[in-house]
């Protein structure tokens, strides 16, 4: 029987219509009960959804930089639902399980989940004169209700969780679009907009500003798939829903907001000094990053708006760098929202964010090149969805003349093909187990097939600051063929310099849809042309052009020595203060002059500094031992006044090309256990 057109005028081709050569594959008979989940449930609101067109009169056309329209049109939130790189992966979803599309529409055009229009799970039912295309809406993200009760949410919200809890179950965890969605058309934001507002019902809500809001789909796992005591995935009796809907009993896909809650960003707010834009200069949660707070009004000036200086922008900038104007291409701009100015800055600012969220440094070492990425946000480098998205290192050596000796990771902007054997890249690789390959037919080992996938074959992403090998495995995060020391959330790699090389250009690039991803999409679809839809767009638009994120140059025939690394966190003083380590001077052993620096401790106590030569994470008389092996007490010292103190550290030529780890320990008798202990660094001594 011949399905409606997609939104995107995808045309049908019959499933029959498999290529020669192609893999006899199985589907997965799932039904919509498979997929069924806690939260609110299609048909249940009241009220239902407004568009994003009624809220252009107060909240567009006056200011780029504040007003919450013109940006949030130009995020992948606001076209989540025209993206044609989405449409060729719900095919191919809907082909490996049946009905599977319908739990991706959840997100992507919730509005139309919660009016009943996601079934057919093609989504050939959602309808743009509703707004169902426009992705993750204005009233969507400002009626959702904290599932989890909290006595600073909106009085109105205990009657919601009621009524939910007694419908379809509130969410054990946050993550899958299991939202919870106010029945009425009570606008929630983080603000008190006054007893004299009138434009809308409103409720104060700071879940809003947490990152939990947006764990709820920026956290993703496989509701068909159980895990088994022995640590492997295994498909669900079908028909029926997950046996207890808990996101780690389930398969991951993407764990972004566990990243972030296993990170020193989930703790306390870390300064980075305005990295990522805004007021702010520490971050926290993924609105200060993502949303970045400024000065402005939310509506329009004649409105006569309050001026705030925690104004949160709506840009949603995220890593995408292309399909913003695929869907240009494809949609006209009255329908989208969108201008070429737009779409311009919006790409531009995730350039911006993408060079903010990392540091690359390069140095020689023992006649190797040295390269280390550090992670500068709060979730893994790359983090999200993974299929088809990477970073990897492009290293050019260069002779006395300026000419190329040699290079590696190198990309061919032709070809779209990324020579991979002679470098590093980071990325994860999902796949298949021998059970769920005999299942489906489909082999072994590495693959696309997203919905299918039940093991995690290779994850390299540096983790963020926080790191520890027992928090991300508890959340099935943990690298894979790949090993981080606690707290690490950096990552160094080896080259060794070719002969005549004198200088070496070293740079990270991120790829937001490789090659053989889109490929996949274009020739596994025996559906329809969504896959070809969007290869097309892959195409014209530049094929997914890999994005600078950073770079170092570095002169082989010097011996510079890399920067010493901070990690860890303080134990808070009986002061308030939070007391750190530091350093002065530079590693060298054929220098002098290298201070490990204790700061912001309590003036005039007595401590001692450690060292060890690895990393650990280990609660410790109220704080976190941050030291692992042989512990060897280096000095003692005596804090000043301020609380400051200069600790010399002995250099001698054995030291070149080893790594050591110090920590400071001093009295304070106001704080549980009267020890007082700082962060870490990480030092690496050269020649």
């Amino acid at each position: 029987m011949a399905l409606r057109p997609l939104p995107i005028a995808i045309l049908l081709v019959g499933i029959g219509a498999l290529t020669a050569g192609a893999v006899v594959q199985t589907q997965v008979p799932t039904t919509l009960n498979d997929f069924r989940q806690p939260g609110t449930q299609p048909l249940e609101l009241l009220q239902p959804i407004a568009s994003s067109g009624s809220c252009t009169g107060c909240h567009s056309g006056y200011d780029e930089h504040t007003e919450p329209y013109e940006r949030w049109a130009a995020s992948m939130m606001g076209q989540a639902g025209r993206d044609p790189v989405f449409y060729a992966a719900l095919a191919i979803a809907n082909q490996d399980a049946a009905h599977a599309g319908e739990w991706c529409l959840r997100c992507h055009a919730p509005a139309a989940w919660l009016d009943g229009r996601s079934v057919p799970a093609d989504g050939s039912a959602l309808d743009p004169f509703q707004g169902d295309l426009d992705g993750v809406n204005c009233n969507v993200c400002h009626r959702m209700v904290d599932p989890f009760a909290d006595p600073a949410n909106p009085l109105s919200d205990a009657r919601v969780l009621d009524q939910v809890a007694s419908r379809g179950g509130l969410p054990p965890t946050p993550g899958n679009g299991q939202y919870v969605i106010d029945p009425l058309d009570r606008r929630r934001g983080p603000f008190d907009l006054g007893p004299n507002f009138f434009y809308h019902e409103w409720e104060q809500s700071p879940y809003h500003q947490e990152s939990l809001n947006c764990g709820t789909c920026h956290e993703l796992s496989n509701p068909t798939l159980t895990k088994q005591p022995d640590g492997s995935f295994a498909l669900n009796a079908l028909d029926q829903p997950h046996p207890t809907h808990q996101k780690y009993e389930q398969f991951p896909i993407e764990r972004t907001y566990s990243e972030w809650e296993q990170s020193h960003f989930a703790t306390t707010p870390i300064e980075m000094g305005a990295r990522f834009g805004g007021n702010k200069t520490a971050y926290s949660t993924c609105q200060d990053c993502h949303m970045p707070d400024v000065t402005g009004g939310a509506c329009q000036p004649v409105l006569n708006p309050v001026v705030r200086n925690d104004l949160p922008q709506h840009g949603f900038t995220g890593v995408n760098s292309w399909v913003l104007r695929a869907v240009r291409a494809l949609y006209p701009d009255y329908e989208t929202g969108l201008t070429q100015a737009s779409v311009d800055g919006s790409i531009a600012r995730a350039i911006d964010l993408q060079r903010d969220a990392l540091d690359v440094l390069a140095w020689t070492n023992q006649g190797q090149l040295r390269v280390r990425v550090v992670n500068q946000t709060g979730h893994k480098l790359p983090t999200g969805y993974g299929e088809g998205r990477r970073m990897w290192l492009h290293v050019v050596f260069k002779d006395a003349l300026d000419q190329v000796v040699a290079e590696r990771g190198a990309y061919d902007d032709l070809t779209a093909t990324l020579t991979t054997a002679d470098t590093k890249v980071y990325e994860i690789h999902q796949g298949l187990d021998a059970a769920q390959a005999a299942a489906t037919g489909l082999p072994v080992g590495k693959s696309f097939h997203f919905v299918l996938n039940n093991m995690i074959v290779h994850d390299n992403r540096i983790p963020p600051r926080g790191f520890t090998n027992a928090g991300f495995d508890a959340v099935d995060a943990e690298p894979v063929a790949h090993a981080y020391a606690e707290e690490q959330y950096w990552d160094d790699t080896s080259f060794a310099i070719p002969p005549g090389a004198v200088s070496a250009l070293v740079e990270v690039f991120h790829q937001t849809t490789t090659k053989e991803y889109i490929e996949f999409l274009r020739d596994k679809n025996v559906t329809n042309n969504a896959g070809l839809v969007a290869y097309d767009q892959w195409v014209q638009h530049g094929k997914s052009a890999p994005v600078l994120k950073g770079s170092a140059s570095v002169n082989l025939l010097s011996n510079p020595c890399v920067a010493p690394i901070q990690y860890g966190l303080g134990k808070r003083l009986s002061n308030g203060r939070t007391p750190g380590v530091s350093w002065s001077g530079n590693p060298s052993v054929s220098g002098s002059g290298f201070a490990v620096v204790v700061r912001n401790g309590l003036p005039n106590s007595f401590g001692q500094l450690r060292a060890a030569p690895a990393s650990a994470s280990v609660p410790y008389q109220g704080g976190t031992l941050l030291l692992g092996g042989p512990l060897t007490t280096v000095a003692s010292f005596q804090l000043d006044g301020t609380g400051q103190a200069l600790v010399p550290i002995p250099l001698t030529p054995g030291m070149a090309g080893t790594q050591v780890h110090y920590q400071a320990f001093f009295r304070d008798r106001g704080v549980p256990g009267g020890t007082a202990i700082t962060n870490a660094i990480h030092v690496q001594f050269c020649d």
